[in-house]
């Protein structure tokens, strides 16, 4: 361990301050997040640990820049501890992503999990009760097996009343860390959503949508205003589409079945789609069903590319990967409760199983292609040190 530990008094200190956990992707960190974390700060006796995504992001993109500059804007506006959501994670549907969003709190010895929603955290609980019934249950894998997608088959599964609660666009990740929370013993807390909902193209109050500033970044427009962080070596999906494109015109048919949610043939449109066309976007439109989001292609073509199977989603998250950290709060990591990755190559080097192994080469093969992206000097994922402020 890098980091050396608290003196008695400091270590007495921590005893008496909560954990706090987010699920983020700060795809940028913007004013809406610095909300976040001052309203959970408002407490002086929490600490806030961010679980956030790496390179890629879960509607199946690579980010705006890179993790370790993302981590950086989040530690210099409060959080006190960054933890990365492995990318086989981070590239997954809501269930698995909400899953080991909430194992990693845990094993951060977090008590509580905040998270953005539209709804009353009561209101969440009833319809997360709702989904944990065997009828309901039943009937949301019967319409799925006849073509509609998750989001439309809970909504039509539970009804009108409670269809409202699921038609906003943060809830159905809400839900799944409600179950995610009950598995694990940590307390749910939903804060309402501040200026704008996700995805919406408006700016209110300062606070614009992560999607509306990155499509401010892409047109050249000012977007200071409504974020701390400076964004600097760009990255978008078009860098680095010649290296998905060969992937997706070399890959096999038994290859693409490895992968989560591919199935009923659809590895045959993919390879059919990719010989017929040279771009992304067309792609992703040929491919596209009734049953299929745009969001869950998009992240079945990069699990492609970047060889995230269906097996290692299906691993529970093995490693705790420390982005960044306060100093004063370093100390703290030894009670971690899943191996620490901090000294990246030695650490790395002592993982014991060989799952971990490959869900963490999957990290490596993510900070490649991010190298390529942001065209800027490569970093290095065994000599990046962990950012500490």
């Amino acid at each position: 361990m890098i980091f050396k530990h608290f003196s008695k008094e400091k270590r007495k200190f921590r005893l008496i301050v909560q954990r706090a956990a987010v699920i983020c992707e700060f795809n940028p960190f913007h004013n809406g997040h610095k909300f976040l974390i001052e309203k959970i700060k408002s407490d002086p006796h929490n600490d806030v640990v961010c679980i956030m995504s790496g390179n890629f992001v879960q509607r199946g993109d690579i980010a705006i820049t890179d993790k370790y500059a993302r981590a950086k804007a989040a530690l210099y506006n409060g959080a006190d501890i960054v933890v990365e959501l492995p990318t086989v994670y981070a590239m997954s549907g809501a269930q698995t992503f909400a899953e080991n969003g909430v194992r990693i709190a845990a094993q951060m010895n977090c008590d509580r999990l905040y998270f953005g929603a539209e709804n009353s955290i009561s209101d969440l609980k009833e319809v997360a009760g709702l989904l944990e019934n065997k009828l309901i249950n039943d009937k949301i894998h019967d319409l799925m097996k006849n073509g509609q997608y998750y989001p439309k088959a809970l909504s039509m599964a539970v009804g009108d009343k409670y269809a409202k609660v699921l038609d906003q666009p943060n809830n159905i990740l809400a839900l799944e860390y409600i179950k995610a929370c009950q598995k694990y013993g940590l307390l749910p807390i939903a804060i309402p959503r501040k200026g704008v909902n996700h995805d919406e193209d408006i700016i209110r109050d300062g606070i614009a949508s992560a999607s509306k500033i990155r499509e401010m970044i892409e047109k050249g427009e000012s977007y200071k205003l409504l974020t701390p962080m400076e964004i600097t070596n760009v990255s978008t999906i078009k860098s680095i589409e010649p290296a998905i494109l060969y992937r997706l015109k070399t890959i096999t048919a038994e290859e693409l079945r490895k992968i989560a949610d591919v199935s009923e043939g659809l590895e045959y449109r993919i390879i059919e789609a990719s010989k017929q066309y040279n771009s992304l976007s067309e792609i992703y439109n040929a491919v596209k069903t009734k049953r299929y989001t745009m969001a869950r292609i998009r992240r079945i073509i990069l699990s492609a590319f970047l060889g995230i199977t269906a097996e290692m989603q299906s691993t529970p998250v093995p490693y705790l990967r420390i982005l960044g950290v306060k100093s004063v709060l370093a100390g703290t990591l030894a009670g971690a409760k899943l191996p620490l990755i901090v000294k990246t190559k030695a650490d790395y080097d002592d993982l014991n199983h060989i799952s971990a192994k490959e869900i963490f080469k999957v990290d490596l093969r993510a900070a490649e292609a991010m190298n390529i992206a942001r065209h800027a000097d490569p970093i290095n994922e065994f000599t990046q040190g962990v950012i500490k402020l």
